[in-house]
């Protein structure tokens, strides 16, 4: 497909982080753009700002008429949207040009020095550095990110047309439509069951993306993990490595051993020994394109974060709150180490909303281990996102399997309520459904509370 022939472009499912990206690419590209979202939240509002036209009823009638010229009219969908959605179904069966995001993301980066993050976690804050990191670093980039950074208030930097950033998501296989020049693996634990069955296949698709690289390209790899590549790590003997940590007013200091040499003194202001690991493959990627070490240094200590990300609310001597995406088990553990490193004496309330019956089905006992590590949790119950209920999964289950003694199951509407009964000096709101719509209302009660 040729997108200079492209002239609309339509959205189903436009609010999903993704998708938004693209559609303020093909926006400040000077195409038309619409589309469509089931829900109305902050990034669908921030679009229609931006200037895109959105509905939120799926009819037919809703499409804009300067959508349905087939010849210059690209329809793309997120796997999330369900089979039976009518507007899809309808632009297929009229012989649209109809596509799936991460086949769009494939086009526009096949013809770009292409530079991908895959893994099943870290994509998004590593995906966030690297470009940033070379956004500073004056490179003519377009980096497309899983989420708000807080440096640009954007999921989209468009600065150039050279060079690409992308997740590259494992979800549906989607990341196995790109053929980057760089790209690393952050981490290969088991997620997504229902769409591969068992963890043996997803090591299947990695090693499928692995072998997407272009000729003479690179593959870096954690240290660990059962690929071939540049390896990297924490205090290890990888090939780049993080050696020396220190914590200075609130910040890691670190220095980084590289196959060539070292880099002293770096500072990074993210807590946690995972955001020590993404930052590292970031840097690792940019010295490997070639980026000077001096500008890297300063850029990484520039580096605010991704919003919902070890996101601060509130940060005063008296009381912290915290935001964080964290879905996964491991996501849990390694959002409670970096708490409890940096306030290790003060108590900690963990408010959850599972994201999925299958990943909860699927996690139980390891969600179950994880959150019990907290002094107080509060579970909402399920966020299904794509999913209808599976019978006997339940947040009452995931409570019940829960070693912790302080442990309850609220209502979202109750949420507020129930934190501040809590006397805990450290709050945080973990998990990838709607509980990020809760964010603003909580850090108001909480403000005014205290």
């Amino acid at each position: 497909m040729n997108l200079k022939n492209i002239h609309n472009v339509y959205f189903v499912g436009i609010g999903g982080i993704g998708m938004s990206a693209l559609a303020r690419y093909f926006s400040m590209l000077g195409k038309h753009v619409a589309g469509y979202d089931k829900t109305k939240t902050e990034i669908t509002q921030s679009l229609i700002d931006f200037g895109i036209q959105i509905h939120f009823e799926d009819a037919v009638e809703n499409i804009p008429q300067w959508c349905l010229d087939k010849l210059s009219t690209l329809v793309v969908y997120t796997p999330a949207v369900p089979e039976n959605h009518v507007e899809l179904n309808h632009l297929k069966a009229q012989g649209f040009q109809v596509l799936k995001r991460s086949q769009v993301l494939g086009i526009i980066t096949e013809n770009m020095y292409c530079l991908a993050v895959a893994g099943t976690h870290g994509k998004t804050t590593t995906t966030s550095i690297l470009g940033h990191l070379l956004n500073v670093c004056d490179v003519p980039l377009t980096a497309f990110l899983g989420g708000i950074s807080e440096n640009y208030n954007s999921n989209l930097i468009l600065n150039g047309a050279e060079v690409s950033v992308v997740e590259a998501d494992e979800f549906d296989r989607s990341f196995l439509t790109l053929s980057p020049n760089l790209a690393c693996i952050t981490s290969m634990d088991a997620d997504h069951l229902d769409i591969y069955g068992d963890a043996s296949e997803l090591i299947k698709s990695f090693e499928a993306f692995s072998k997407k690289i272009k000729p003479n390209g690179k593959l870096f790899v954690k240290n660990g993990l059962p690929l071939q590549g540049i390896t990297y790590g924490i205090e290890d003997d990888s090939d780049y490595s993080i050696q020396n940590i220190k914590i200075e007013n609130g910040a890691y200091v670190f220095d980084v051993k590289t196959p060539k040499t070292a880099l002293k003194d770096i500072e990074f202001n993210l807590p946690g020994r995972h955001n020590l690991s993404n930052a590292l493959i970031a840097l690792a990627m940019a010295v490997e394109y070639g980026c000077p070490h001096k500008q890297l240094a300063k850029a990484l200590a520039s580096y605010k974060g991704v919003k919902r990300r070890f996101s601060y609310q509130i940060k005063t001597d008296d009381l912290v709150y915290i935001d964080d995406y964290a879905h996964h088990p491991e996501e849990i553990n390694a959002v409670h180490q970096a708490v409890r490193e940096m306030y290790p004496n003060k108590k900690v309330l963990a408010v959850f909303q599972p994201h999925l019956f299958s990943r909860t089905r699927d996690f139980i006992d390891g969600f179950a281990s994880s959150l019990s590590q907290f002094d107080e949790v509060l579970l909402l119950d399920i966020y299904p996102a794509r999913e209808l209920p599976i019978e006997g999964v339940s947040s009452q289950l995931l409570l019940d399997k829960m070693s912790l003694k302080h442990r309850a199951l609220i209502d979202k509407e109750n949420l507020l309520t129930e934190v501040l009964k809590s006397d805990a000096q450290v709050i945080l709101t973990l998990g990838a459904g709607d509980i990020g719509e809760e964010v603003k209302h909580l850090k108001q009660g909480l403000s005014l509370a205290s």
